[in-house]
């Protein structure tokens, strides 16, 4: 896998993670403006997920990487985005997928004891074309 290094977000937490992922899903954008985005097409699809926090858990991990992965790749993974119910009523965008991506990662995180805080989500759709998703700070309360 050839090494990706993404935008940093600042943060004054003591520790950071990052967790790269792929999963493979199709979509459409049901809408003319969307040009040929409007039929259905796929994507492998490139995630990196950055969570910060101060305290580790009861055996030193911050999140373990494995929860992020599946929470992500289970969910999406050989999918059509379109039939999931967080786009029930809106298109699939890179954008709103950054945007669910961050949600699920961020309510796993705040059912830990140590509860740390997703501060980015990168959803890389092509290889030349890539989303970053960062909550404002009422996002996280």
């Amino acid at each position: 896998m050839m090494q990706q290094f993404y935008p940093a977000v600042p943060h004054e937490f003591r520790f950071e993670l990052n967790k790269d992922l792929n999963f493979s899903a199709a979509h459409f954008i049901p809408s003319e403006d969307a040009g040929q985005c409007k039929e259905m097409h796929g994507h492998t699809y490139f995630v990196n997920v950055t969570v910060g926090g101060d305290e580790l858990d009861a055996i030193g991990f911050l999140i373990d990487f494995k929860s992020i992965k599946k929470a992500i790749h289970k969910k999406y993974d050989h999918s059509v985005l379109n039939n999931h119910p967080e786009f029930e009523n809106k298109f699939p965008t890179t954008e709103l997928l950054a945007q669910q991506i961050w949600q699920s990662i961020q309510d796993i995180l705040q059912a830990t004891a140590n509860k740390p805080t997703c501060l980015q989500v990168i959803v890389r759709e092509t290889p030349t074309s890539y989303v970053v998703y960062r909550p404002r700070k009422e996002d996280l309360l």
